[in-house]
């Protein structure tokens, strides 16, 4: 099995519809042990999904907000397991008025809430779990490709932009230790986040009229969790500072993603939960 004897802790799962759910399956699948963590009033949906996905596995508290949380996930990681072979980040939010066409309108503190959880923890989750990690180990962050402007993803997009660079320099400063970090930039899927999104819709229509490979919002959470495990496991050793790709091949292809007037008129929507 891809993942046997592995301790990998990830975030980001909330209901199973969550795409860190379907990577936590199959990571259990390839006979991984898993820590899942969850925060405030999403910590019973946490912990219900972790029920789901096997009896006994632990959900610890983390507020990617709080700094104090991240000195106590080392602890209590330490107190269960030895060590952590393996990360997912798969944390970001972004307040409402911070999407949908409100670039130019919206607030500092708005940016810097969406900067912080969606960038920032990403850093902060290496910093906490690294001392932990023996050579060899991975920590990967969800993404979505953010080289160029979309017209519906705003300041998610520049945060976006910012985990890729961090990523980037992460890689720099753990790869002496033997640790990989890497993005994975997954096509749109239909996720509880998703819905979160004012025009994702559009975007979702016609990804898969451009995509080489084709692209099924609904269908392509496996390949994507699929990915996932391979970069969580030893079989890339020498991968590391990357976005890899999972999306179809739409990202090659150079032809306009979305209609311009099929953009227009993209409204904010509602927030969007803690989850990519």
């Amino acid at each position: 099995m891809l993942l046997k004897g592995k301790k990998l802790l990830i975030t980001g799962v909330l209901t199973p519809q969550s795409l860190a759910f379907g990577i936590a399956e199959h990571a259990l699948e390839q006979g991984a042990d898993i820590l899942l963590t969850g925060f405030g009033r999403a910590m019973s949906l946490t912990e219900r999904s972790a029920k789901r996905l096997k009896p006994g596995i632990e959900v610890l508290e983390l507020d990617v907000t709080n700094p104090a949380h991240f000195a106590a996930l080392t602890g209590e990681i330490q107190k269960r397991w030895d060590r952590v072979d393996g990360v997912l980040h798969g944390i970001a939010y972004a307040p409402d008025d911070a999407l949908g066409g409100n670039f130019l309108n919206t607030p500092w503190e708005s940016v810097q809430t969406a900067f912080r959880i969606s960038a920032f923890s990403l850093k902060e989750l290496a910093v906490a779990c690294a001392p932990l990690m023996q050579p060899g180990g991975s920590i990967v962050t969800l993404d979505f490709d953010n080289r160029v402007a979309w017209p519906i993803y705003d300041w998610m997009g520049v945060c976006k932009a910012a985990l890729e660079a961090t990523v980037r320099y992460l890689a720099r400063d753990l790869g002496p230790k033997g640790i990989r970090v890497n993005a994975l930039a997954a096509g749109p899927l239909s996720t509880m986040a998703a819905k979160g999104i004012p025009g994702f819709k559009v975007l979702e229509q016609y990804w898969g009229q451009q995509a080489p490979l084709g692209w099924n919002s609904k269908t392509s959470h496996d390949m994507v969790s699929r990915t996932a495990c391979a970069l969580l496991s030893d079989w890339l050793p020498s991968t590391t500072g990357e976005m890899i790709h999972v999306d179809g091949g739409y990202h090659a292809i150079g032809a306009p993603p979305v209609p311009p007037e099929a953009a227009e008129g993209a409204q904010p929507g509602a927030t969007k939960p803690p989850s990519p």
